[in-house]
């Protein structure tokens, strides 16, 4: 049994009491905990032929300061639009929309055939799903890159994985979620090739 409350939403999070019963060792627990919801957002891992992938010089309001990043972006606009989902169970549908749609804009490629690679949860107390995605069927939109109005982006450039690597090692990316999908990412093509 899952029960949900809203506390308080401030069309960006919004303050939950949840209820929930788990089964854990063969004994029912009932939990009562307050949480945050934001809607959530993609990542895309593009990479090309010689297995490289790009990335892109962000300037980070959160950090004040330069961050390397994944092209992504939010699932939606209106976190109302977000509740509606919810209730219709069609956030999957949004977040395979919005790929495309993020990649286009953000990076000016034009994707086929993402493959979802990873949710990413946040963790306790917070509910906020990241989905990556790995993209290495892409052509050049003629438009380009079509930025929203506060984001300062300088360029994108292809990463060799020993790169990133380094890249992880010296915080130069700072979303940690994103270090950990790469790293793994970079484990698995590394381990498959061999």
């Amino acid at each position: 049994m899952r029960k949900e409350s809203s506390l308080f939403d401030n069309g960006f999070f919004e303050f939950l009491e949840i209820e929930n019963d788990f089964r854990i060792e063969n004994r029912v627990k009932h939990i009562k905990r307050n949480m945050v919801r934001r809607p959530p957002g993609i990542r895309a891992l593009i990479v090309n032929k010689k297995n490289q992938i790009l990335l892109s010089k962000e300037f980070r309001y959160e950090l004040n300061d330069w961050d390397f990043r994944l092209p992504g972006g939010k699932v939606f606009e209106l976190f109302e639009d977000y509740k509606v989902a919810l209730e219709h169970d069609t956030v999957m549908e949004s977040v395979l929309q919005t790929v495309p749609k993020e990649v286009l804009e953000e990076v000016g490629l034009i994707v086929d055939n993402p493959r979802l690679l990873k949710d990413s949860k946040d963790g306790a107390g917070v509910i906020w799903d990241l989905y990556y995605f790995e993209i290495r069927d892409y052509r050049k939109s003629e438009s380009g890159p079509q930025l929203e109005e506060d984001e300062v982006i300088h360029g994108y450039q292809w990463y060799e994985f020993d790169e990133i690597i380094n890249m992880c090692q010296k915080n130069q990316i700072h979303e940690d979620r994103s270090v950990g999908v790469l790293l793994t990412y970079i484990l698995k093509v590394k381990k498959w090739e061999s």
